[in-house]
């Protein structure tokens, strides 16, 4: 089927209370990966890509492959701009075709912030292309991408105005997660995302889930979450798949045989994730 936006997925997900996992790519094998997961899965999924991966080969070359997979499945699969940093390249996303975006203003002080959140809302309605926009800083780094220092946290009351001040579609919250690799357990702040659940009414989204246990995710997504992302995990499992066939066959020279390993990681990890978002059967 073609691609779809986010708009229909997560506002059923917020309705039926689970959430939609959305995965980054970064080649062929992980964008098939993730198809296969959908389709076994009988679950919609967001693929998405994040700046750094799109300076590697260009947007048309990412929604060209995620394009191809999502005219082979049954079920919905929307294409993504992750954490777009600035007006241009949300741009450039949507007359490429990404049918959602993410504009990350989080960076930038909060009038800032409701400003070019604003403008892509704007920019993007007409298309009825679905945006996200983030509030507070989810902490570590993910590509180029550094998160932010001392208290992030998304203010419940700051959430509300930014919401109706800007008209996104959903919203990126931080409460507690971080980019990249974890060094310990996080925490996160349950009570903080009720309070932003029962204030604001749109979709609600938990970037960083890479590494975040499992009874956490889950109490995130009953506690108003509607949109989880991973990615570090994804890069992790496709690389351990590449490196055992490699370091078995050390003189192997045709990149699908590894290459093949690295994409059923994907596969099981992904497959994972969407039973634990609970979209099983919702595409």
């Amino acid at each position: 089927m073609p691609l779809v936006t986010t708009n229909e997925m997560l506002l059923r997900a917020q309705a039926e209370h689970y959430a939609v996992g959305a995965f980054n790519v970064e080649n062929l094998e992980m964008v098939m990966a993730v198809m296969q997961a959908a389709e076994e899965s009988k679950s919609p999924v967001i693929m998405q890509t994040t700046p750094s991966t799109i300076k590697y080969a260009g947007l048309d070359y990412y929604l060209s492959m995620v394009r191809a997979a999502a005219a082979r499945a049954s079920v919905p699969i929307a294409m993504h701009l992750d954490h777009g940093e600035s007006f241009s390249l949300a741009m450039q996303a949507l007359r490429t075709g990404y049918t959602s975006i993410m504009i990350d203003g989080s960076h930038s002080p909060f009038e800032e912030n409701i400003a070019l959140t604003r403008s892509v809302v704007e920019a993007c309605a007409p298309s009825g292309i679905s945006v996200e926009a983030e509030l507070g800083k989810v902490g570590g780094k993910e590509d180029d991408l550094e998160g932010g220092s001392g208290n992030p946290f998304t203010a419940p009351a700051e959430a509300e105005e930014f919401v109706n001040r800007t008209g996104v579609n959903s919203l990126a919250i931080a409460i507690g997660t971080a980019h990249g690799l974890y060094s310990g357990t996080p925490k996160l702040d349950f009570d903080r995302l009720r309070a932003i659940r029962s204030r604001v009414s749109i979709p609600l989204v938990l970037h960083g889930a890479s590494g975040v246990p499992d009874e956490a995710v889950r109490e995130a997504i009953m506690s108003g979450i509607c949109k989880v992302n991973f990615a570090t995990e994804l890069r992790i499992a496709f690389s351990d798949g590449v490196k055992s066939y490699l370091e078995k066959d050390p003189s192997v020279f045709d990149p699908k045989k590894y290459s093949k390993v690295g994409r059923e990681n994907v596969v099981r990890l992904v497959k994972e994730k969407i039973a634990l978002c609970g979209s099983v059967g919702k595409g």
